[in-house]
């Protein structure tokens, strides 16, 4: 047994090693960080929680937690009405099921880059193009232009490409709920709608839960969907905290001060997952 706790620690090392190196270090470091004045190069001083206090009166900070947090929600819930109706097709007795789920599951493995530059292109010409064609207005004008629609074309983009992965949960949710349940609910001569809300929906709760607090988590951490189609822009409309956090530590000599928002945000995010999970797991208990 001790050659064999051997063997088993000696596969699992490295993977500490590196996950600690690129990870667990880089982190405690920019914790430690936060409490100084360092800009990334030279001297620094330990100035104590003032970077934490002047995040919360930086009008730039606040403006982009606004909008993560809206972008957020809207993305959130878009994704999973999307991917759960969507789920409900793929796991129906139809043709091509397979080639289909497939097919759906394509926009998860592409680069979100390549993606989001792509979107750009679309907004930028093919889509006003041919809303001057067809003498549509909307259409007619690029939305990443305008500072009240351009966060419109970032969910458009990070729910199409999320919708995915959260299909793929949704369908391993639906193949663990038993045929015999339909049946006795037909023999009852329960409608479509009742089956899924009394049926289906109860049984596939857990699974909810999951894509809810994963798809909120990944769009408050949103980042690459914003670089390739705005840039933060028009002005800074569509700033996330994420996108801010590395401008202003990388860029702008706010190492310390990013830190801290960093920090912060951190925790954010582990408040609102954790709120999510214990009003969910409720939810499935009264389910």
């Amino acid at each position: 047994m001790v050659k064999k706790d051997h063997v088993f620690l000696m596969m699992v090392l490295p993977a500490f090693i590196l996950f600690f190196i690129f990870h667990t270090y880089p982190a405690l470091q920019g914790i430690f960080y936060s409490f100084t004045n360092f800009r990334g190069y030279g001297d620094w001083d330990f100035v104590g929680f003032i970077n934490y206090f002047n995040v919360f009166q930086d009008g730039r900070a606040l403006s982009a937690y606004g909008f993560t947090f809206q972008f957020a929600i809207v993305a959130t819930l878009l994704v999973n009405m999307l991917s759960l109706f969507i789920a409900i097709g793929l796991n129906a007795k139809i043709k091509f099921r397979k080639t289909l789920r497939a097919m759906y599951f394509l926009p998860f493995i592409l680069s979100v880059l390549i993606v989001s530059f792509i979107f750009q292109f679309m907004f930028t010409h093919m889509l006003p193009q041919l809303g001057q064609a067809l003498d549509i207005d909307f259409l007619s004008r690029n939305i990443l232009g305008n500072q009240n629609l351009a966060w419109i074309g970032v969910v458009i983009v990070a729910v199409w490409q999320s919708t995915a992965f959260n299909t793929l949960l949704y369908l391993a949710g639906l193949s663990t709920v038993d045929d015999q349940v339909y049946e006795a609910a037909d023999i009852d001569g329960a409608g479509s709608w009742a089956k899924f809300w009394r049926l289906t929906f109860p049984l596939i709760a857990p699974f909810f839960t999951i894509n809810m607090v994963v798809a909120m988590k990944n769009f408050l951490m949103a980042f690459d969907q914003i670089i390739g189609l705005t840039g933060g822009g028009p002005g800074r409309a569509t700033e996330s905290i994420a996108l801010l956090i590395y401008r202003g530590g990388f860029e702008g000599g706010q190492f310390a001060y990013q830190s801290a928002n960093a920090v912060i945000y951190f925790i954010v995010i582990v408040a609102i997952s954790v709120i999510q999970l214990r009003i969910l797991e409720r939810k499935e208990v009264k389910g």
